[in-house]
């Protein structure tokens, strides 16, 4: 069976570097540049350039210790509209090599090359890797790294392997041979794997599990009989670098819905309202993994008697927060329960009437005191984009937020 060829291109320091775009005269210039927080400069750090990083200043840290950190250093918002143009622009290039191409998040893109080779002549991965790279920088003037192997997994290691480092002459591609998986793994921690967060490796230690080394050292009955068959069996494949996630390639959608069968029918409003919190941030995550905004809110709900409910707002603005998303179905599901009161064995929330981030029909709305919950503001995007941030580094239930009372 011919092997898989999965590249990940990861545009470097995307925030930085579309930043430095947007404003040539301001953050173009300066060397010690951090993007996030508010002109007031609170809030969190979205990204920062490397010279900053140089200084101990990281992602998702709060902006106050990140000056602390580094007096001197720039701080600009996010321009988020430039940003969605920008991940567009590398997606149509990326696209013209091949049509399964899987946008991760803003920066991150997928892509499945299995079956190319008689297109391409029989070049070699990385060749074709560079070319990508050169063509993106050429039309977007960013620059990606980008890592290549038989699976997901290991692009993405070798994604951040083939990043840039001050005094290294690397030229931003690391593809990984068929064959050769076991041993490209054995550098990384446990905590290099994307969805072995805090808790998990707090978990591991306790077996003395903290590197790849660790984990090869035992067969899979162990690491099952510690773990349990699922998270054992993840693990034992992981080490090794077997991942069998495939490549989708994203198509239009019309809608975006997350909904939850209960295995026993809930009553209680404050049940449902946890319920729905999870269900509405999920769907909005979704939304803004796609670069897109909604316009529509949707909340379905089936009772006990197998009845099936809905009730919809449509929004004057397209919205991407979880907090506004859950604010109008929170709205939406007190409407449905107070016209009909009965136990319910499902709970859902759509959203749909999409535009695209920074396109035509979103309208940004300045901060406001006004006390409507569906008036989305520049801190409620920061805010719902960091934590996409921690949950992609360090997994889906790395952070979640707490209901409004």
């Amino acid at each position: 069976m011919t092997a898989r060829r999965i590249l990940l291109a990861d545009a470097d320091a995307f925030y930085v570097a579309v930043a430095r775009l947007a404003d040539p005269q301001g953050a173009g210039k300066a060397r010690l540049l951090i993007v996030g927080g508010s002109a007031e400069r609170r809030g969190v750090v979205m990204s920062a350039s490397y010279e900053a990083r140089a200084y101990g200043v990281r992602s998702a840290m709060p902006m106050a210790r990140a000056l602390r950190l580094c007096r001197d250093a720039l701080v600009v918002p996010v321009p988020w509209e430039t940003c969605a143009h920008k991940s567009r622009e590398i997606g149509a290039v990326l696209r013209r090599f091949t049509p399964v191409v899987e946008q991760a998040s803003s920066d991150e893109f997928y892509l499945d090359l299995s079956g190319t080779e008689q297109l391409y002549g029989g070049e070699p991965l990385a060749v074709t890797a560079r070319r990508m790279r050169e063509d993106v920088r050429n039309e977007t003037a960013l620059s990606l790294s980008i890592g290549g192997g038989t699976s997901k997994l290991i692009a993405k290691l070798a994604a951040g392997v083939a990043k840039p480092v001050p005094g290294c002459s690397a030229d931003g591609v690391h593809v990984v041979p068929p064959g050769a998986e076991a041993d490209f793994m054995l550098q990384f921690a446990l905590a290099d794997i994307p969805f072995v967060g805090p808790k998990f490796q707090e978990r591991l230690s306790r077996f003395g599990l903290r590197t790849v080394r660790d984990v090869v050292r035992h067969d899979r009955d162990a690491l099952v009989r510690w773990l349990g068959e699922r998270e054992g069996t993840w693990l034992y494949d992981r080490a090794r670098g077997i991942d069998r996630a495939p490549v989708h390639a994203v198509r239009e959608a019309k809608s975006v819905s997350r909904d939850e069968t209960f295995a026993t029918d809930l009553d209680d409003d404050a049940a449902l309202a946890a319920r729905l919190l999870s269900l509405a941030d999920r769907a909005s995550a979704d939304v803004r993994d796609a670069g897109l905004l909604a316009r529509t809110v949707t909340v379905k709900l089936r009772d006990a008697d197998f009845t099936t409910r809905q009730a919809s707002r449509t929004l004057r603005s397209a919205v991407e927060s979880d907090r506004v998303v859950y604010a109008v179905a929170r709205e939406l599901l007190a409407r449905l329960r107070a016209a009909r009161r009965m136990p319910a064995r499902l709970l859902g929330v759509a959203l749909s009437q999409f535009v695209s981030a920074g396109g035509d029909g979103q309208l940004f709305l300045l901060e406001s005191s006004s006390p409507d919950a569906t008036l989305e503001t520049e801190r409620d995007r920061i805010i719902s984009r960091m934590i996409d941030e921690v949950r992609e580094k360090f997994g889906p239930d790395a952070l979640s937020r707490g209901a409004a009372r």
